[in-house]
Formats: C-alpha cells, sequence, structure tokens
C-alpha cells in the first residue's frame, strides 16, 4: 500500500465561524499541544514550591529567627535556595532572611501564626516528596489504560484543589497539612510519564526533540514563584498565596479539558493537512498502542532502557552537583553576599529553558537534514550534556579562587546540561513511543536516587566547607560519575524502536502462537482466470 495513501478516520468538525475559525487554523494543533505541556509545567512547579514561601509568614517569628543570627549563614541560605531545582528550590530558613519586611506585614494584616518548631517545618516540606516517586509507575500504567488527557488533568486538577484546602487545614492541625502536601506529591508524580506517552502519538521524530522543550517550563514556573509568592505575602497575606495558586491550576484544568486530546484522530479542531502530516510521520503501530498491556518484563531486562536511565543519574549528579554544592562553595570559598548569590541562583532558571529550546532545535535540523542518524543525534547531545559539564566540574575546583573563570564555567556547564532533553530524555520516546509513560517511570525511578545521594556523599566528604581540597574532591566524583554513566549510553544507547513496543509483541506469544493465528485466517479462493488489478498489489 502507497504510504500515501494512509486512510484515517474521519473528524467531526466544528461549523465554521468565520474569521474565528481562520485564525484557529493557522494555528497547528501540535503548537496549541506545547503551550499546555510547557504552561502545566509552570503552574504544577509553581503549586508545589508555593508553601515553602508561605511558612515564613505562617510560622512565628521566633521559629525564622533562629536561622538568622549572623551573615555567615547566607550560605546556607544559598545552599537551600537553590538546593533542590526541580524539588524544593526555596527554604523556609532562607526567606527568613530575606523578608523581615513580609513577616511584619503579615502581622499587620492579621494572618493567623502557627507556632509550628523547625522539625514541623522540616516534614511539611518534604512530605510532598514522600510519595512522588512511588507515583511514577503508577503514572505510567494508569496512562496506559486511561490516556494522557485523563491523567494529566486529573493530577493537576488534585494538586489545585489541595492547595485552595491548605489554609483551612493549617487552621486544623499540621498533620492535615502533611496529609495534602503527600496528596499533591503523588498527583504530581504522575505528570511526567503522562506527558511522555502523548508526545509518540503527536509529534513526529523530526519534530520531537523541540517538543521536548515544552517540559522545561518548570525551569519557569521555579523562577516565576518567589516573586510571585513574595508580592502576595507582602500586600494580601499568606493564605492568598495558595487561594492564587490553586486557582491558577483550576483554570488552567479548564483549558487543558478544552484543548488536549489524546490523539489527533480524537481532535474536533484540526485541520486535515496537519491530521495527514502526523499520519504521515507517525507508525502506525504507535497510534494503535494505547491500552496495550506493559512488559514490564521486557522492560526491566532492556540495555538501552537502562542506559538511559543510568546516563541519566549521571547527569543528575552533576546537575546537583552544582545547584546544591555550588552555591554553598562559592559562598564559603568566595564569599559572596546574599543578593550576589541570589543573582546568580535565578539567572540559571531562564538559561535552562532557553538553552534547552536551542539545544532541541538544533537536534530537529541534524534529523531533518539527515546530518546525522537518530541514534547519532541523542548520544552527541547526551555527550554534550554531560561530558561537558563534567569536565568543566572538575575544572571549577582545580582553578581555585579564580572568581571570574569559575563563574564562567558555571554558567556554561549549567547551560549544557540541558542538551539531554535532546539526548537520553528524548530517546525515551524513540525506542518506545507506545510506552514512553511505563519507560519513563522506570527510567526516573533510576535517576532520582541521584538526588538523595549526591547530598549525602557530599556532607560525607565535606567536614569543614572552608577547605577549599574537600570541595575538589565532591567536584571529582561528580566529574567521574557524570562521564563514566555517558559511556554506558554511548555502548548501550540505540534510538531504534524496541519489539516490545510494538502492541502485537507480547513477550508471552510464542511462534506457535504466530502459527495459529495464521491458520486461522481465512483462506482466499482463486478461480481460474481471475486476474489482479497491478494497483491491488500496493
Amino acid at each position: 500500500m502507497d504510504e500515501k495513501e494512509v486512510n484515517f478516520l474521519p473528524k467531526p468538525k466544528m461549523p465554521e465561524v468565520g474569521c474565528f475559525r481562520s485564525i484557529c487554523d493557522l494555528i497547528p494543533a501540535r503548537v496549541v499541544l506545547y503551550i499546555l505541556s510547557w504552561s502545566g509545567f509552570l503552574v504544577s512547579f509553581v503549586m508545589r514550591n508555593d508553601i515553602n514561601f508561605a511558612l515564613v509568614a505562617m510560622v512565628e517569628d521566633s521559629v525564622t529567627d533562629a536561622n538568622s543570627t549572623d551573615h555567615c549563614s547566607s550560605s546556607s541560605l544559598m545552599s537551600s535556595f537553590a538546593s533542590n531545582r526541580s524539588e524544593n528550590p526555596f527554604s523556609a530558613s532562607s526567606l527568613g532572611e530575606l523578608n523581615d519586611t513580609l513577616l511584619e506585614n503579615s502581622s499587620v494584616m492579621g494572618d493567623v501564626k502557627f507556632d509550628w518548631d523547625s522539625t514541623v517545618q522540616a516534614i511539611i516540606k518534604s512530605s510532598f516528596y514522600w510519595c512522588y516517586v512511588l507515583s511514577q509507575v503508577v503514572g505510567g500504567v494508569a496512562t496506559q489504560y486511561f490516556g494522557t488527557k485523563s491523567v494529566f488533568g486529573w493530577s493537576q486538577f488534585i494538586t489545585a484543589a489541595c492547595s485552595l484546602l491548605i489554609p483551612n487545614a493549617a487552621d486544623m492541625h499540621y498533620g492535615a497539612v502533611i496529609f495534602l502536601r503527600s496528596v499533591q506529591g503523588f498527583a504530581s508524580g504522575l505528570t511526567w510519564p503522562a506527558m511522555y506517552a502523548i508526545v509518540g502519538y503527536w509529534i513526529p521524530p523530526v519534530e520531537r526533540s523541540r517538543f521536548m522543550s515544552s517540559f522545561q517550563g518548570f525551569s519557569i514556573g521555579i523562577g516565576l514563584t518567589y516573586p510571585l509568592c513574595g508580592f502576595i505575602i507582602a500586600h494580601f497575606g499568606w493564605r492568598q498565596v495558595f487561594y492564587t495558586t490553586g486557582s491558577i491550576g483550576m483554570v488552567w484544568c479548564v483549558f487543558w479539558y478544552l484543548l488536549a486530546y489524546n490523539t489527533p484522530q480524537e481532535h474536533p479542531r484540526i485541520t486535515p493537512e496537519e491530521l495527514e502530516y502526523i499520519e504521515l510521520n507517525v507508525s502506525e503501530d504507535i497510534k494503535n498502542g494505547q491500552g496495550m498491556r506493559v512488559p514490564w518484563r521486557r522492560i526491566f531486562t532492556s540495555m538501552p532502557v537502562w542506559a538511559i536511565g543510568l546516563t541519566t543519574f549521571g547527569r543528575i549528579w552533576v546537575h546537583y552537583t552544582f545547584i546544591m554544592s555550588g552555591p554553598e562553595y562559592m559562598q564559603k570559598i568566595f564569599c559572596f553576599d546574599i543578593q550576589q548569590n541570589g543573582l546568580l541562583s535565578g539567572a540559571p532558571f531562564l538559561c535552562s529553558y532557553l538553552s534547552s529550546v536551542l539545544f532541541c532545535y538544533i537536534a530537529d535540523i541534524l534529523m531533518d537534514r539527515k546530518t546525522l542518524s537518530l541514534t547519532n543525534v541523542r548520544k552527541l547531545f547526551t555527550a554534550l550534556s554531560q561530558i561537558v559539564p563534567g569536565v568543566l566540574v572538575l575544572l571549577v575546583g582545580y582553578l581555585g579562587y579564580q572568581i571570574v573563570t569559575v563563574l564562567i564555567l558555571w554558567f556554561v556547564a549549567v547551560t549544557f546540561i540541558t542538551a539531554s532533553y535532546a539526548g537520553a530524555m528524548a530517546n525515551i520516546v524513540d525506542i518506545a513511543p507506545n510506552l514512553a509513560g511505563p519507560v519513563l517511570a522506570f527510567a526516573q525511578t533510576i535517576h532520582m536516587t541521584a538526588s538523595f545521594v549526591q547530598p549525602l556523599v557530599t556532607g560525607f566528604m565535606v567536614t569543614d566547607s572552608q577547605n577549599i581540597n574537600q570541595w575538589l574532591h565532591v567536584f571529582g566524583v561528580s566529574s567521574v560519575v557524570a562521564i563514566s554513566t555517558y559511556v554506558i549510553y554511548q555502548v548501550f544507547g540505540t534510538a531504534e524502536i524496541q519489539s516490545w513496543n510494538y502492541p502485537d509483541s507480547d513477550p508471552e506469544i510464542s511462534s506457535s502462537d504466530d502459527s495459529a493465528v495464521i491458520a486461522n485466517q481465512p483462506m482466499i479462493k482463486v478461480e481460474p482466470g481471475l486476474k489482479f488489478d497491478d494497483d491491488d498489489d500496493d
């Protein structure tokens, strides 16, 4: 059958409404999906980080003042300020030092304050991540059966609803806040595998890298959370933080419900030209894959999957070295003040998104012009995201007190780390477009451990934070981990679709089963003199 004769289901068309319809037709459905993905991750990270700021105004002054006794605590401030770029980027103690005026304004407005000690605050902040990792696999499985629209939409709705309930929960007991944050964490963990799963159905391979840059919306979300929450607390009180972020989440859910669809075939407003383009460039096996059983055993034993998980472990390790250990290193060794550290920690958020867009665009150009094979494109950008930062992080340690040179290397390294979204992170969809959600869940379970292990190793090696030789050991280990894990990907990584990705490739089906299927097919009786038209052979 000729490729151009691919059949697709007739689409129910919306009635023409003149100029508005014409304008809508000018915006490809794939662009709308990109905007929804970008804004979805932005909103998700605003809702997950709002309480880290609000806690400053929620607790009694004496609780937060304990950690703001001298100027030297600014190093601890920056360590927590930049510590969890995607997990917990700002701590209550750091904001206590920066926002004393916000506390006073909050008191004037009559907001209730709670006598929660540092332990309670730490539990509230960490409770989000208790179920976050566990929900990765759940999200992958749920997406296979219910689709991205339902899983991503409901996860955002639940997270927003919990944000709206937190003020009342705080009045009841801090245990209620911990419960709501745990629910938020579980719901937010569903978003990543859910969005990965939709890429294979909507985005042709030559555009896939560019679409992956939409996931970097979380960087903008983190960057916006600080000024947004600070402004709200200063002028309206801490309760309005949760009402605002929760309302933003609810409004986003409305747009998602109206505009998002699991597959192009379901979209009522997609143009015939765009639908045909997607149909001709997306494999038929991918389009038929939703609802297929997840072959977990084949995924667990797949070397390409392990290669992605392990190499991403190295990227996360070197990333957390920069965003967690790095700021403390520069504060203790270079003695930067709070404002300088704040500027240096805020700028990478914007740089990360812009660099990810650039890398993903270049990757798609290389694919479109057939300059490199898809496998080599993924390996090239994975190398850029790990080998370059791995070398630069080692140079940072050896350069010692050369501040200007260290800062230049710092920003270059952080910029190159985002190349992974055109490399190993996009590779998940390449090897298993039908099972991108479950594969991401498994790979993310592997590489998420780096976010916990790296700080522990750093704490073990650095007993004196002003000893530059101890820091050199931290940077050396980070360099080795980043580069060595890439070697695994270089050997075992591939962009070839795996056999277990296809709906008909069930590991339980043996060759005898295939023979049985063939035997049960109806026989075609060819009568003498019957002649087939040549076109039918296609």
